[in-house]
């Protein structure tokens, strides 16, 4: 399966009754506003990170530290100029902090974990927003960040971050497999990239 982020960025799509608490795996952009390239440069197809996207890295890792029930790792993360992607796997969201996780050992950069079974069915019983949700991991992340980044740049109260965010639910391993590598090889194809003011991706051959 080839991932193509014109067809999968869909803003705000979340399926009608899903449970978003529910173990599985997800991927994640985040936007600035305005789009504006706040986190660094890309240079000869590698993020050069500066102050304000060392904050966006750091937070992301945080996030994990005080939200159990998530996991991130380092090879499905990058810092972009005015945007992130990630995945975010929800381990076990339905029980206590101290509950099994279904994801497998992912200690080694290089090996992707195995989707769990029976990833991602719909659940048939819509809820509201929920502590352990995808929601709320990505309004404190969000948050962390701004309030950080302000603090920085002495602007109390400046929004950081476009309001929604893109979401993408992962179902299977080759689905998995694709948005891994977008994500890894996301610098290298900066010029192109739809979120770049810059981009050459419509300009002429």
């Amino acid at each position: 399966m080839r991932y193509e982020p014109e067809r999968h960025h869909r803003r705000s799509i979340r399926l009608k009754g899903y449970d978003y608490r529910q173990a599985g795996a997800y991927f994640i952009t985040l936007v600035t506003q305005n789009r504006a390239c706040l986190f660094g440069e890309v240079v000869d197809g590698e993020m050069r990170l500066n102050e304000y996207g060392q904050i966006a890295w750091e937070e992301w890792f945080r996030s994990a530290e005080i939200r159990r029930e998530i996991r991130l790792y380092p090879d499905e993360f990058v810092v972009m100029p005015n945007h992130i992607h990630g995945i975010v796997w929800i381990a076990e969201p339905h029980v206590g902090a101290t509950g099994p996780s279904p994801l497998p050992n992912h200690s080694s950069p290089n090996q992707p974990p195995s989707l769990p079974n029976g990833l991602l069915l719909p659940s048939s019983r819509p809820r509201g927003p929920a502590r352990q949700s995808l929601s709320s991991f990505i309004g404190g992340y969000k948050s962390a960040v701004t309030k950080r980044i302000n603090e920085h740049r002495g602007a109390p109260g400046a929004p950081v971050w476009q309001r929604n965010y893109y979401e993408h639910i992962i179902r299977n391993e080759d689905d998995f497999e694709a948005i891994r590598h977008y994500i890894l090889t996301n610098p290298l194809h900066w010029h192109q990239d739809h979120e770049n003011p810059h981009s050459t991706a419509d300009s002429p051959v």
